[in-house]
């Protein structure tokens, strides 16, 4: 029964997050409001809505090794199970924007997380995200985005043609109280669900004998990111794999910036079983995307890579798992 329903909760958090992204465009379209905006914010906010639900469920119920663990996993399934099955379907290129600003920022952020979450190298005596680390994560994820509309990268029009992919909804000109009320119902479904993820996962996890760390960083961590892969694999079948990239780079940044910056303001947590090693692997994570660029093929993400990334990623998750 624990695996129905862990499963059960699953599809609540993802059919949830779907349904909450469509009829939030819908009504945004239909106040006039920029598809680039709404792709940015809305769409951008909507493929981490599992991540963030999960997180501020742990972060309430004092597991904050979950709320870690599953940004960290997020990410590092993110980059090397989601590009790396991308890559292996479809090689792609790296466009100037992403090697000059996008891939940069994901590890700064990745260092930046790694540095607030480990107090004990300061001699504190507990590693804690609190809320001051939570604002401060807040203010830099505002900054990021306020950078990102402002300039529209270098290609205005190319952006806007992006955003309007993104921002499609097939919920587009339905009754507007109809989306309100799908969007509300869809909110339930995400809070239900994310607990009931949640509650699922820890019981199991104390059945296997593994740590809430690892927990989140697999299952949990995999489960969220089902949106991202996904799409990751649609977009490389339709011959458009750049997507996947954009995509991940964008979550990731999400997911540290925004996600752990709520959460830890909403709660803050303390961390005890997360390992230094899986914020290195974080940073690794993040780092190989920008190896990438200038390995093989330069600028493009090779079927090597891809393969590698992958084998890397397997590779984790058996120390995960004999961890």
């Amino acid at each position: 029964m624990d695996y129905i329903l862990l499963f059960l909760g699953l599809g609540l958090l993802l059919l949830g997050a779907n349904y909450l992204v469509e009829a939030s465009v819908a009504i945004a379209q239909r106040a006039k409001i920029s598809n680039f905006i709404i792709g940015l914010t809305i769409v951008g906010i909507g493929t981490s809505a599992p991540e963030l639900f999960v997180s501020i469920s742990s972060a309430f119920t004092g597991n904050g090794d979950i709320a870690m663990g599953n940004v960290l996993g997020s990410n590092i399934a993110n980059v090397f199970l989601i590009l790396g099955v991308t890559a292996t379907i479809l090689p792609f290129d790296i466009d100037k924007l992403q090697q000059r600003r996008d891939i940069p920022v994901g590890i700064g952020a990745t260092i930046l997380v790694l540095l607030l979450a480990n107090d004990s190298w300061l001699g504190l005596p507990d590693n804690e995200l609190s809320r001051l680390d939570g604002v401060f994560l807040l203010l830099v994820f505002i900054v990021y985005m306020a950078f990102v509309i402002l300039r529209k990268g270098k290609n205005p029009e190319q952006a806007l043609a992006e955003a309007d992919e993104e921002a499609s909804s097939s919920l587009t000109g339905k009754n507007v109280m109809l989306l309100w009320v799908i969007a509300a119902v869809s909110l339930g479904a995400l809070l239900w669900g994310g607990n009931l993820f949640l509650d699922k996962a820890k019981i199991l996890a104390k059945t296997w004998g593994m740590s809430d760390a690892v927990i989140s960083i697999t299952i949990v961590a995999v489960g969220t990111s089902l949106p991202e892969l996904i799409t990751a694999i649609i977009a490389a079948c339709k011959k458009n794999p750049q997507l996947a990239l954009g995509n991940v780079i964008g979550s990731n940044v999400f997911n540290l910036l925004m996600i752990l910056g709520v959460s830890s303001t909403i709660h803050p947590y303390t961390l005890e079983t997360i390992s230094i090693v899986d914020y290195l692997m974080a940073l690794v994570a993040a780092i190989c995307i920008f190896v990438t660029i200038y390995t093989f093929k330069k600028q493009k993400f090779d079927r090597i890579e891809g393969v590698i990334f992958l084998a890397i990623y397997i590779g984790y998750t058996v120390y995960l798992l004999m961890r």
